[in-house]
């Protein structure tokens, strides 16, 4: 698990990257002098992480409650004044982790100079989030199939927020139209992301980012194109042979929509 230098020392905390017993929020016994609302916010961050590193040890099936007390060191009634019950607890730790991950793609796609660029640090972000705080790269790629209708409409309505990266890609040779290719690219990132996770090799996510890269921009561009430009982005270890944004199918995109 990596630390907070790797995910930004001010920036939010996706659920799992910490315990749920982490001394640094404890909550010492007797009466308080902070504010309840402080306390059950500390509760419930301390409920989600655990719930994380519960799911991905026992998948989400197995995981009880109980478990998800013990592990954050909160009590079941408390958890039961904070959540309705195991799947409620679970959707609102994949809501606020989701949303870390796309305000930070979103993020480094807008400090890009271009849309060429833009994608791929996007997912170089994604790819490093996932790959720093695995048990919520467990929980929220894998363990998310296991909670029935509900899950799969978050899946649905994560993939749909990741289409705001390409909202204004050049337009495809062929004919083909841009939402049906958007939509296939958009889900074989998340195929890729799924099958690396679930072999257990989450660390190596950010190995993707060459192959992820080519694959989001060639549908666009033509494999050729794609591979030159993503050889010219600074820091590829390429040498720049022209500079990216004087092309207008490659300009910058500040996406305005995120989701949150």
């Amino acid at each position: 698990m990596k630390s907070d230098a790797v995910q930004g020392a001010e920036a939010p905390l996706l659920p799992g990257a910490r315990t749920g017993r982490d001394p640094a929020r404890s909550i010492k016994r007797g009466p308080s002098r902070l504010p309840p609302a402080v306390v059950a916010a500390t509760q419930r961050e301390r409920l989600l992480d655990g719930l994380v590193h519960t799911v991905a040890q026992h998948g989400y099936q197995h995981a009880t409650v109980s478990d998800i007390c013990r592990a954050a060191g909160v009590t079941r009634p408390v958890f039961y004044e904070l959540f309705s019950g195991k799947e409620d607890a679970f959707l609102a730790a994949h809501r606020y982790g989701t949303g870390v991950v796309i305000r930070r793609m979103a993020a480094a796609f807008a400090a890009a100079p271009d849309w060429c660029t833009g994608i791929r640090e996007a997912l170089r972000a994604l790819l490093e989030l996932l790959a720093g705080v695995p048990a919520f790269a467990t929980m929220a790629v894998i363990e998310i199939e296991s909670v029935g209708p509900d899950g799969r409409r978050e899946i649905s309505q994560l993939l749909d927020r990741f289409r705001v990266f390409f909202a204004e890609v050049p337009e495809p040779p062929g004919g083909v139209a841009v939402e049906a290719l958007v939509d296939a690219v958009v889900g074989g990132v998340h195929r890729s992301i799924h099958r690396v996770v679930d072999a257990g090799r989450t660390e190596e996510l950010p190995d993707l980012l060459p192959v992820l890269s080519l694959f989001c921009l060639a549908p666009f561009l033509g494999p050729a194109e794609a591979g030159r430009r993503l050889a010219a982005v600074p820091g590829s270890g390429a040498p720049v042979r022209r500079p990216i944004g004087d092309d207008p199918s490659c300009t910058r995109i500040d996406p305005q929509d995120t989701g949150q």
